[in-house]
């Protein structure tokens, strides 16, 4: 299994189904590849609305499949965030056992904890496990923002095995708000399916966590902004930033 720390482009894959609700293991296979094929450096299992269905027993499931099939090709991340630190704790080690490059959790969502008890959260997962964990911020859709001082207090406590996912609004402040609290030394992911690809690249990020259906284009894009190479990133990002534009339109 590859061990580099994650970067790049980090597409989270979506859970396929069959018709009975139980998992289809053969399209994942498919879909792992397909990325993979297509310049993905990591592969994301992360907290959507198809994780919900799902029972403990089927995200261990998920996750095994999920890190047996990227066999070596890229890193693995997977989201291990649950309603009590215990199972966020149980979840985590169960993803390192199995290989995942690192794990990222949001906190809690049933209760709004203040800034010490999400710190406790934050700190059993990272105590529990010795792979990075990603700090994920979903209070753009679910809860409120964390704290800028919290977040920086894990990366203080515990270095650079802190890394940082803000989806709080707004994401480019908050972007280079956390580089600021942390030296510049954080490793800082943006989440927004590449509408601010281009402005959070130019704040410093290590990568991109967007869906898996325009992974092509992602990639691209992500290789011509490492190589400078403008003319490629305005050709490529206007009519992205339309396509996710119109496919959240549709989603509300």
């Amino acid at each position: 299994m590859n061990k580099t720390q994650p970067q790049g482009v980090l597409p989270v894959f979506q859970t396929p189904f069959h018709d009975d609700e139980s998992l289809d293991f053969d399209t994942l296979d498919r879909e792992i590849d397909c990325l993979f094929h297509n310049g993905a450096a990591a592969i994301v299992r992360a907290m959507g609305a198809d994780a919900l269905p799902l029972s403990d027993v089927e995200r261990r499931e998920l996750a095994e499949r999920a890190c047996r099939r990227a066999d070596g090709r890229g890193t693995i991340v997977i989201s291990v965030g649950a309603e009590s630190s215990r199972l966020s704790e149980e979840f985590a080690r169960h993803a390192e056992s199995i290989g995942a490059t690192a794990v990222m959790a949001i906190p809690p969502i049933s209760v709004a904890l203040v800034d010490g008890e999400l710190r406790r959260y934050y700190a059993r997962i990272l105590s529990a496990i010795s792979i990075p964990v990603i700090v994920q911020d979903a209070s753009g859709y679910v809860g409120r923002p964390m704290s800028i001082d919290m977040q920086a207090g894990l990366f203080r406590e515990f270095g650079d095995r802190v890394m940082y996912k803000p989806e709080a609004n707004p994401i480019g402040p908050r972007l280079t708000a956390l580089h600021e609290a942390t030296g510049g030394e954080a490793t800082v992911f943006e989440g927004t399916g590449g509408i601010a690809l281009v402005e959070s690249f130019a704040r410093g990020i290590a990568g991109t966590m967007p869906g898996a259906d325009l992974i092509r284009v992602l990639v691209a894009l992500w290789r011509a902004l490492n190589a400078g190479d403008f003319d490629t990133v305005n050709r490529l990002h206007p009519p992205l930033c339309s396509m996710i534009s119109l496919q959240t339109s549709l989603d509300a």
